[in-house]
């Protein structure tokens, strides 16, 4: 008889493993989750909103299985072509599943290394700002999603394409009641990436592209109270998910040198810190579920002129928070 093993996530003070003993198969794995779905969803949000899976290889072959399995975390699970994604990039058998890759015909580049490539003690950077990257999925739409579910399929090298992940809830309540008294009921004000109103397209002077009327920046809390738990949690990505036109911070100065500015680094800095940060270094068949709520990731290079990455994302939606009842979705034309 299967049964669910949860236990600490090695390397982060957040998360659990979950490993399913006795079962021979994926499908074996799953249909356990599926049965201990109370257990795992409380281990999920005791954990913080992070859960890593290994030795799913055969849900390469079967991708319906993901989609089965993030069902377990929430009543919607987005399907690409209806919500604005590039066809490209979704999966051309099962609409629920992102391709995110530098294969063709996703064709997506590594992101850079950063610099310098390493920290002074010869580590991989995790901290913003010597980290960029730092975002929650899809924070440019309001409501934006609860919980995604990520899967590789083919690993580049170890040590290269790691995913870096850090817990907004243990962040939040470590930072000063001074602090935290400041920042409850602030909003940052999210856009759409390659929109060129990031930090350092800013900076470097780039022409803003128009935005069409599905593309408006979109006003979200700093804070976020989580609608399952009713934990606070820190909600905030750095340069490139952010409109340094108009914000960052609604309310405080404007631009990539003021008030707003200033504010994303101080939290952003303690955000990313090593006490609230994990390193997945990725094997085939790894599956990371976590919650855009409550945390935050970054992507790390690898060396895509050697090597074809191929990951797997789904997006499970319809529980952001009541502060987003009966919103319209903004990335869906008013009826």
């Amino acid at each position: 008889m299967s049964k669910l093993d949860l236990q600490p996530l090695a390397g982060a003070n957040f998360g659990r493993h979950v490993r399913v003993t006795g079962a021979t198969t994926d499908a074996e794995v799953i249909e356990a989750l599926e049965a201990e779905a109370d257990t795992l969803l409380s281990a999920f949000y005791d954990g913080h909103g992070f859960m890593l899976l290994t030795g799913l290889d055969s849900m390469a072959r079967d991708p319906s299985q993901l989609v089965r399995l993030s069902r377990l975390f929430g009543p919607e699970v987005e399907d690409y072509t209806k919500t604005g994604m590039i066809l490209d990039r979704v999966h051309k058998e099962v609409p629920e599943i992102l391709v995110i890759s530098n294969a063709a015909p996703m064709n997506q580049k590594p992101p850079a290394r950063p610099e310098p490539a390493l920290t002074a003690d010869g580590k991989l950077p995790v901290q913003f700002p010597h980290r960029r990257g730092w975002h929650t999925d899809q924070s440019y739409r309001r409501p934006p999603p609860d919980i995604s579910l990520f899967y590789c399929v083919h690993p580049a090298p170890i040590d290269q394409a790691q995913t870096l992940y850090a817990d907004g809830i243990s962040a939040y309540e470590a930072l000063s009641d001074a602090m935290k008294a400041r920042i409850d009921g602030m909003e940052a004000l999210h856009v759409q990436p390659g929109t060129g109103r990031a930090e350092l397209a800013v900076k470097a002077g780039e022409t803003p592209k128009p935005l069409g009327p599905l593309q408006q920046p979109q006003r979200q809390p700093i804070v976020r109270v989580h609608p399952v738990t009713g934990q606070k949690a820190l909600y905030l990505c750095e340069s490139g998910q952010l409109d340094w036109i108009e914000g960052p911070i609604v309310g405080l100065e404007k631009g990539v040198d003021g008030d707003g500015a200033r504010l994303v680094y101080e939290l952003m800095s303690h955000f990313t810190s090593a006490p609230y940060a994990y390193v997945q270094e990725w094997r085939a068949g790894d599956l990371v579920i976590y919650d855009n709520r409550c945390t935050i990731h970054s992507a790390t290079w690898f060396d895509g002129d050697a090597t074809d990455r191929v990951m797997w994302r789904t997006t499970v939606r319809g529980n952001p928070g009541p502060e987003y009842a009966d919103e319209t979705p903004s990335w869906l034309p008013a009826a």
